[in-house]
């Protein structure tokens, strides 16, 4: 049974403690412009997952219980980044399994101030679930004092670098691309544009990657009503349904770890072969997309995961962002929100709110950073420690 997103809404990206709301007042928020863009009802959902991590257990009830009081099942997932494209994940896997009709995949988080910490629980770095690939790096490059996440891209560029040449100005076009993307979003937590020589002098958070090419924390949150063909056909939503055509989660595998390559412990190898997995299962390839929402938790993910993709060959995604084969009258549009760079990554909801944009973009509904013609699309969002989700989304 296909399964097809009808209805999409999140809210701005905040920056923490900006805002004074709670985890609550985010889905509601999200939520309810959610079912009002499907046309749908609380109580016609019949599933609902959840993904938060920085909340407690059964925070998902907690928050969904704004929207109604109808006794479904809640679900609450935590898959660091990857959480939001998990929820949704399930979503189709609750609707294509033919046991439910109606589901809302609801991504939150409420976060702190400051760079992520390193996983390690109570200070016991030996329990954390990403001791292997922190240790992977700390054999290869030491480990310092800088935030760890982004130590391990960091590294991870400096192999790139070292390797295929990649150039700081490669690495800063990305941020200078998603930035300049960022000013037509208002959903974005940052909405000014940036040069390559200003990203360059920024302040440096650990070498090359500087604060413009990084990520921040945020608060927000985003939903989805994910709904099954015979639905779709009942209530009329045709005009508003995007198929899910194909989807993929990886998690690592000994290629994540025996090359002791940064690269591959940051998820390059999980991207890889979640994006294969995706195009033979729909039929279609990188040459078939128009319009890609992926991971640039860093900037060097993001060329990292042009390579994974497909999109250029093995060393050459520096090169790819320079051409400007990645913006608006190139090949693909790359992040037309902003991606997580500008539009910020409230952990939870990122992989949904990948989701909201890209529905947009496939319904022409993204006014100013439309696409034109845009019929086919790709979410990719990964999770250190690890787990990476490939979308493909088309309209007919």
């Amino acid at each position: 049974m296909k399964a097809y997103i009808v209805g999409v809404g999140m809210t701005r990206f905040e920056k923490p403690e900006t805002r004074d709301w709670s985890y609550g007042d985010m889905v509601r928020e999200a939520g309810s412009a959610a079912l009002a863009d499907a046309g749908v009802r609380y109580d016609q959902v019949e599933q609902v997952p959840v993904g938060y991590c920085f909340q407690p257990s059964t925070a998902g009830q907690r928050a969904v219980y704004e929207l109604g009081l109808t006794g479904v099942p809640v679900y609450n997932v935590n898959n660091n980044c990857a959480t939001g494209s998990t929820a949704l994940m399930l979503a189709r896997q609750f609707v294509e399994g033919g046991g439910s009709d109606c589901v809302l995949a609801v991504g939150f988080e409420k976060m702190a101030r400051g760079a992520l910490g390193g996983g390690s629980d109570g200070g016991d770095f030996a329990t954390s679930p990403v001791a292997r690939h922190y240790g992977i790096m700390a054999a290869a490059h030491g480990f310092v004092n800088a935030p760890p996440t982004a130590q391990i891209f960091g590294n991870a560029a400096r192999e790139h670098m070292e390797r295929y040449g990649t150039t700081p100005a490669q690495l800063a076009a990305v941020g200078a691309k998603n930035h300049r993307h960022s000013v037509n979003n208002p959903y974005a937590q940052f909405q000014d544009p940036y040069t390559v020589e200003e990203i360059l002098a920024a302040r440096t958070v650990h070498d090359p990657l500087t604060k413009l090419q990084c990520s921040p924390t945020s608060d927000g949150a985003a939903a989805a009503v994910v709904v099954s063909e015979r639905f779709v056909e009942r209530h009329g939503l045709g005009e508003r349904a995007v198929e899910i055509a194909a989807q993929a989660m990886t998690t690592d595998t000994e290629a994540s770890f025996a090359s002791g390559s940064c690269i591959d412990a940051v998820g390059a190898p999980m991207s890889k072969a979640a994006a294969q997995q995706v195009f033979a299962a729909s039929d279609l390839g990188p040459d078939d997309l128009d319009v890609i929402e992926l991971h640039d938790c860093f900037s060097i993910n993001e060329l990292l995961t042009y390579e994974a993709l497909g999109l250029c060959g093995e060393g050459e995604s520096g090169k790819l962002v320079e051409s400007g084969a990645t913006t608006y009258g190139g090949r693909w549009v790359v992040n037309p929100s902003g991606g997580l760079i500008s539009k910020g990554h409230p952990l939870g909801a990122t992989g949904i709110a990948q989701a909201a944009e890209l529905t947009w973009q496939l319904r022409g509904e993204a006014g100013p950073r439309q696409v034109p013609g845009a019929r086919t699309a790709l979410a990719h969002n990964i999770g250190l420690g690890g787990a990476a989700v490939v979308t493909l989304l088309r309209r007919g």
